[in-house]
């Protein structure tokens, strides 16, 4: 089978690694452009691309796929599949009618839920108890088409983004793989999904990882889920960003401004208040310094009881 393969981030690394290793051929990978990372704002490629080419496959980075010379080239290529996790972009009808076996979107969540470029995140937090991949064909629209398969994934206590990636990177990579065998077959089948059920889940902006201390504690501690390790929640404390990386949550009545600092010591950590219980902080990082437990920055700290984060 002669298969295109379309994805940029770490994601979708795991499918193109299975197609590789599997009996299909890739004709060609597609990717987003190379981006500006870091501090340095240094050009990197994604690592599909890194990937592709290592094994020298061809790579193809339009800003724009639609109408472009790389859609055409892609289109005059004839594969048998086509196959998108994380690319970033919907296919052109154009596109989707030219492999015979169709377009087949690797996607971590369970569809109609989570339509978007972060499922992952909304799940967490929005403290999803379970997540998981759907294979569904692709239509021209955002996450649409028929489903072919889902599979779920217990999302556990201790779970955060880059954890959730990892297992659903490699589950969605292992169910396409299960596909593939069955892809022209007549009996296949599809659903398609019920529109009444969709939701979405928009990528995150950096006004989104603010953490706003009047949302329930349960909450604020999927967002901090949610971003870690990167890019990370955070608040503000004395003029400074202060990120939160490890955070739970307790049921407490406090009477206090959402946002107070209710505890400062060694024994029980940093509790915040939020509305209807407390954020108990355990890991977190100053603007400026490393990463550490919260004891560690109460001990550094002149941290005193009363004072208000995200002012």
């Amino acid at each position: 089978m002669q298969v295109v393969f379309m994805g940029t981030p770490t994601f979708a690394v795991p499918t193109l690694q299975m197609l590789l290793a599997s009996k299909c051929k890739v004709l060609a990978v597609v990717s987003q452009p190379d981006r500006p990372i870091g501090r340095k704002r240094v050009l990197q490629a994604p690592p599909v691309k890194q990937l592709a080419i290592q094994h020298a496959i061809p790579v193809l980075q339009p800003e724009r796929l639609r109408k472009s010379a790389a859609e055409q080239e892609l289109i005059n290529l004839k594969p048998d599949l086509i196959v998108t996790a994380a690319y970033g972009q919907i296919l052109s009808n154009e596109l989707l009618a030219a492999p015979r076996y169709g377009a087949v979107n690797v996607h971590a969540s369970l569809l109609p839920k989570y339509r978007g470029g972060a499922p992952i995140q909304h799940a967490l937090i929005n403290e999803e108890l379970r997540t998981g991949i759907t294979l569904l064909y692709m239509v021209e629209a955002l996450d649409a088409g028929n489903i072919i398969v889902q599979q779920e994934l217990e999302i556990l206590p201790e779970d955060d983004s880059g954890s959730l990636h990892l297992k659903l990177s490699q589950l969605g990579a292992q169910m396409l793989n299960d596909l593939l065998p069955k892809l022209g077959d007549p009996n296949l089948e599809s659903q398609p999904q019920i529109e009444t059920l969709v939701t979405y889940a928009p990528n995150i902006k950096r006004a989104d990882e603010k953490i706003c201390w009047d949302d329930r504690p349960g909450r604020i501690c999927g967002l901090v889920r949610a971003l870690s390790p990167h890019p990370g929640a955070y608040t503000t404390w004395r003029g400074k960003v202060l990120k939160i990386w490890q955070a739970s949550s307790i049921i407490y009545s406090h009477g206090k401004k959402t946002g107070e600092i209710l505890k400062a010591d060694l024994v029980d950590g940093l509790w915040v208040a939020a509305q209807n219980g407390v954020v108990q902080v355990t890991q977190l990082q100053l603007s400026g310094k490393t990463r550490m437990d919260v004891d560690v920055f109460i001990r550094g700290n002149n941290i005193k009881v009363g004072e208000q984060l995200g002012s």
